[in-house]
Protein backbone atom coordinates (compact mmCIF):
# COMPACT_ATOMS: atom_id res chain seq x y z
CA UNK A 1 0.00 0.00 0.00
CA UNK A 2 1.00 3.63 -0.51
CA UNK A 3 2.29 5.23 2.67
CA UNK A 4 -0.42 7.06 4.60
CA UNK A 5 -0.73 10.82 4.72
CA UNK A 6 0.12 11.97 8.25
CA UNK A 7 -0.96 15.31 9.69
CA UNK A 8 0.93 16.30 12.81
CA UNK A 9 -0.85 18.54 15.33
CA UNK A 10 0.40 21.89 16.57
CA UNK A 11 1.01 20.42 20.02
CA UNK A 12 2.83 17.16 20.81
CA UNK A 13 0.55 14.31 19.73
CA UNK A 14 -1.24 12.43 22.52
CA UNK A 15 -4.12 11.10 20.42
CA UNK A 16 -4.64 9.83 16.88
CA UNK A 17 -7.45 9.37 14.36
CA UNK A 18 -6.86 6.82 11.57
CA UNK A 19 -9.32 7.80 8.82
CA UNK A 20 -10.16 5.56 5.84
CA UNK A 21 -11.53 6.96 2.58
CA UNK A 22 -14.29 5.41 0.47
CA UNK A 23 -14.25 3.37 -2.73
CA UNK A 24 -12.55 5.15 -5.64
CA UNK A 25 -11.21 7.99 -3.47
CA UNK A 26 -7.72 8.42 -2.04
CA UNK A 27 -5.82 9.45 1.09
CA UNK A 28 -6.32 13.14 0.28
CA UNK A 29 -10.12 12.86 0.25
CA UNK A 30 -10.55 13.70 3.94
CA UNK A 31 -7.54 15.99 4.23
CA UNK A 32 -9.71 19.15 4.50
CA UNK A 33 -11.80 17.45 7.19
CA UNK A 34 -8.71 16.43 9.17
CA UNK A 35 -7.30 19.96 8.90
CA UNK A 36 -10.57 21.44 10.13
CA UNK A 37 -10.74 19.05 13.08
CA UNK A 38 -7.14 19.78 14.07
CA UNK A 39 -8.15 23.39 14.66
CA UNK A 40 -9.99 22.19 17.77
CA UNK A 41 -8.08 18.96 18.46
CA UNK A 42 -4.70 20.59 18.96
CA UNK A 43 -2.81 17.47 20.07
CA UNK A 44 -4.43 14.89 17.77
CA UNK A 45 -2.50 13.33 14.90
CA UNK A 46 -4.45 12.26 11.80
CA UNK A 47 -3.33 9.28 9.73
CA UNK A 48 -4.98 8.98 6.31
CA UNK A 49 -4.12 5.63 4.68
CA UNK A 50 -4.45 4.85 0.97
CA UNK A 51 -6.28 1.77 -0.31
CA UNK A 52 -4.61 -0.36 -3.00
CA UNK A 53 -5.67 0.17 -6.60
CA UNK A 54 -7.29 -2.98 -7.97
CA UNK A 55 -10.19 -4.14 -10.18
CA UNK A 56 -13.68 -3.73 -8.73
CA UNK A 57 -16.21 -6.19 -10.08
CA UNK A 58 -19.33 -4.05 -9.68
CA UNK A 59 -17.62 -1.28 -11.66
CA UNK A 60 -16.97 -3.51 -14.65
CA UNK A 61 -13.56 -4.59 -13.41
CA UNK A 62 -12.20 -1.04 -13.59
CA UNK A 63 -9.20 -0.59 -11.32
CA UNK A 64 -9.55 2.00 -8.58
CA UNK A 65 -8.55 2.51 -4.94
CA UNK A 66 -10.47 -0.15 -3.06
CA UNK A 67 -10.16 -1.69 0.38
CA UNK A 68 -11.75 -4.87 -1.01
CA UNK A 69 -13.56 -6.05 -4.13
CA UNK A 70 -17.35 -5.80 -4.23
CA UNK A 71 -18.60 -8.63 -6.40
CA UNK A 72 -22.34 -7.93 -6.25
CA UNK A 73 -24.70 -5.34 -4.75
CA UNK A 74 -27.83 -7.30 -3.87
CA UNK A 75 -29.50 -8.61 -1.87
CA UNK A 76 -26.48 -7.64 0.23
CA UNK A 77 -22.91 -6.77 -0.67
CA UNK A 78 -20.91 -9.80 -1.84
CA UNK A 79 -17.30 -9.00 -1.00
CA UNK A 80 -13.80 -10.43 -1.24
CA UNK A 81 -13.29 -11.39 2.40
CA UNK A 82 -9.55 -12.02 2.02
CA UNK A 83 -8.99 -8.48 0.73
CA UNK A 84 -11.04 -7.09 3.59
CA UNK A 85 -8.95 -9.08 6.07
CA UNK A 86 -5.74 -7.76 4.50
CA UNK A 87 -7.00 -4.18 4.78
CA UNK A 88 -7.96 -4.72 8.42
CA UNK A 89 -4.50 -6.16 9.12
CA UNK A 90 -2.96 -3.02 7.65
CA UNK A 91 -5.08 -0.83 9.93
CA UNK A 92 -3.95 -2.88 12.92
CA UNK A 93 -0.36 -2.23 11.83
CA UNK A 94 -1.12 1.49 11.85
CA UNK A 95 -2.63 1.21 15.34
CA UNK A 96 0.51 -0.55 16.55
CA UNK A 97 2.71 2.11 14.95
CA UNK A 98 0.84 4.79 16.89
CA UNK A 99 1.17 2.81 20.09
CA UNK A 100 4.90 2.47 19.46
CA UNK A 101 5.10 6.25 19.05
CA UNK A 102 3.76 6.65 22.58
CA UNK A 103 0.02 7.10 22.04
CA UNK A 104 -2.18 5.01 24.30
CA UNK A 105 -4.63 2.75 22.45
CA UNK A 106 -7.49 4.29 24.42
CA UNK A 107 -6.76 7.54 22.57
CA UNK A 108 -6.63 6.03 19.09
CA UNK A 109 -9.78 6.33 16.99
CA UNK A 110 -10.76 4.58 13.79
CA UNK A 111 -12.87 6.51 11.29
CA UNK A 112 -14.12 5.47 7.89
CA UNK A 113 -16.45 6.63 5.13
CA UNK A 114 -18.51 4.13 3.13
CA UNK A 115 -16.24 1.18 2.21
CA UNK A 116 -13.61 2.55 4.58
CA UNK A 117 -16.16 2.45 7.36
CA UNK A 118 -16.86 -1.21 6.66
CA UNK A 119 -13.14 -1.93 7.16
CA UNK A 120 -13.21 0.07 10.39
CA UNK A 121 -16.18 -1.90 11.73
CA UNK A 122 -14.49 -5.18 10.84
CA UNK A 123 -11.18 -4.12 12.37
CA UNK A 124 -12.64 -2.84 15.63
CA UNK A 125 -15.17 -5.60 16.29
CA UNK A 126 -13.74 -8.72 14.66
CA UNK A 127 -9.95 -8.27 14.61
CA UNK A 128 -8.66 -5.89 17.27
CA UNK A 129 -8.58 -7.26 20.81
CA UNK A 130 -7.66 -4.23 22.87
CA UNK A 131 -8.95 -0.82 23.88
CA UNK A 132 -9.68 1.94 21.39
CA UNK A 133 -10.79 5.52 21.85
CA UNK A 134 -13.76 4.93 19.58
CA UNK A 135 -15.11 4.37 16.09
CA UNK A 136 -16.53 6.92 13.65
CA UNK A 137 -18.71 5.21 11.03
CA UNK A 138 -19.75 7.56 8.22
CA UNK A 139 -22.33 6.50 5.61
CA UNK A 140 -21.30 2.88 5.96
CA UNK A 141 -22.39 -0.65 6.74
CA UNK A 142 -21.03 -3.81 8.38
CA UNK A 143 -20.77 -6.70 5.89
CA UNK A 144 -19.15 -9.06 8.40
CA UNK A 145 -21.44 -8.66 11.41
CA UNK A 146 -23.35 -11.90 11.98
CA UNK A 147 -25.47 -13.65 14.57
CA UNK A 148 -22.54 -15.91 15.41
CA UNK A 149 -20.27 -13.02 16.34
CA UNK A 150 -19.59 -12.51 20.03
CA UNK A 151 -17.93 -9.31 21.18
CA UNK A 152 -15.26 -9.34 23.85
CA UNK A 153 -15.51 -7.10 26.90
CA UNK A 154 -12.92 -4.72 25.45
CA UNK A 155 -14.82 -4.52 22.15
CA UNK A 156 -18.05 -3.74 23.99
CA UNK A 157 -16.30 -0.78 25.61
CA UNK A 158 -15.46 0.87 22.26
CA UNK A 159 -17.84 3.83 21.77
CA UNK A 160 -19.25 4.34 18.28
CA UNK A 161 -20.69 7.36 16.49
CA UNK A 162 -22.63 6.21 13.41
CA UNK A 163 -23.60 8.96 10.97
CA UNK A 164 -25.71 8.51 7.84
CA UNK A 165 -27.61 10.43 5.20
CA UNK A 166 -31.37 10.09 5.11
CA UNK A 167 -31.31 10.01 1.31
CA UNK A 168 -28.19 7.89 0.73
CA UNK A 169 -28.67 5.95 -2.51
CA UNK A 170 -25.22 4.29 -2.44
CA UNK A 171 -25.19 2.76 1.03
CA UNK A 172 -28.84 2.74 2.01
CA UNK A 173 -29.75 4.29 5.34
CA UNK A 174 -31.20 0.95 6.42
CA UNK A 175 -27.81 -0.75 6.01
CA UNK A 176 -26.18 1.71 8.36
CA UNK A 177 -29.07 1.41 10.77
CA UNK A 178 -28.72 -2.38 10.82
CA UNK A 179 -25.09 -2.08 11.95
CA UNK A 180 -26.12 0.41 14.64
CA UNK A 181 -28.87 -1.87 15.93
CA UNK A 182 -26.48 -4.83 15.95
CA UNK A 183 -23.90 -3.01 18.09
CA UNK A 184 -26.57 -1.67 20.43
CA UNK A 185 -27.94 -5.18 20.95
CA UNK A 186 -24.43 -6.43 21.72
CA UNK A 187 -23.80 -3.96 24.53
CA UNK A 188 -21.82 -1.30 22.66
CA UNK A 189 -22.36 2.37 23.49
CA UNK A 190 -23.35 3.56 20.02
CA UNK A 191 -24.95 6.81 18.89
CA UNK A 192 -26.94 7.11 15.66
CA UNK A 193 -27.21 10.46 13.87
CA UNK A 194 -28.96 11.16 10.56
CA UNK A 195 -28.57 14.15 8.24
CA UNK A 196 -30.67 15.44 5.30
CA UNK A 197 -28.05 14.38 2.76
CA UNK A 198 -27.16 11.70 0.22
CA UNK A 199 -23.82 9.79 0.13
CA UNK A 200 -21.68 12.71 1.26
CA UNK A 201 -20.39 14.68 4.23
CA UNK A 202 -21.91 17.90 5.56
CA UNK A 203 -20.26 20.68 7.62
CA UNK A 204 -22.80 20.04 10.39
CA UNK A 205 -21.68 16.41 10.49
CA UNK A 206 -18.02 17.42 10.86
CA UNK A 207 -18.94 19.76 13.71
CA UNK A 208 -20.73 16.89 15.46
CA UNK A 209 -17.68 14.67 14.97
CA UNK A 210 -15.45 17.38 16.45
CA UNK A 211 -17.70 17.65 19.50
CA UNK A 212 -17.79 13.86 19.97
CA UNK A 213 -14.01 13.54 19.71
CA UNK A 214 -13.41 16.50 22.03
CA UNK A 215 -15.59 14.95 24.71
CA UNK A 216 -13.55 11.75 24.60
CA UNK A 217 -10.16 13.45 24.59
CA UNK A 218 -10.56 15.66 27.62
Amino acid sequence: MTEPLILQPVKPADACVIWLHGLGADRYDFLPVAEALQEILLSTRFVLPQAPTRPVTINGGYAMPSWYDIKAMSPARAIDRDELEASADRIIELIEEQRSSGIDASRIFLAGFSQGGAVVYHTAFLKWQGPLGGVLALSTYAPTFSDELELSASQQRIPVLALHGQFDNVVQNSMGRTAYEYLKAHGVTVTWQEYPMEHEVLPEEIRDIGTWLSERLR
